[in-house]
């Protein structure tokens, strides 16, 4: 599970074996948790995390989704 940024309590990574699904990034707050796309910034799922947690975490990804995209193809050995 390469962790690819840590910003406060988050925790911003994706797992090694779902290369084959579209770019997103799992963040984890404790044992709150999301899955958001990085297309589009959308959220997947998340868990155990209010709605203003998760627009601020929505903000965060969107601020940094270019280094997140580029991370995702890098591992991933993936082109846009």
């Amino acid at each position: 599970m390469p962790t690819v940024l840590r910003i406060g309590p988050y925790r911003f990574y994706f797992f090694s074996n779902e290369g084959d699904e579209p770019p997103h990034i799992h963040v984890d707050r404790d044992a709150a948790t999301a899955k958001v796309l990085l297309e589009g910034v959308e959220l997947a799922r998340s868990r155990g995390l209010r709605q203003k947690e998760i627009n601020a975490i929505l903000g965060i990804i969107a601020e940094h989704r270019a280094g997140l995209t580029e991370a995702w193809h890098d591992y991933f050995g993936t082109a846009d």
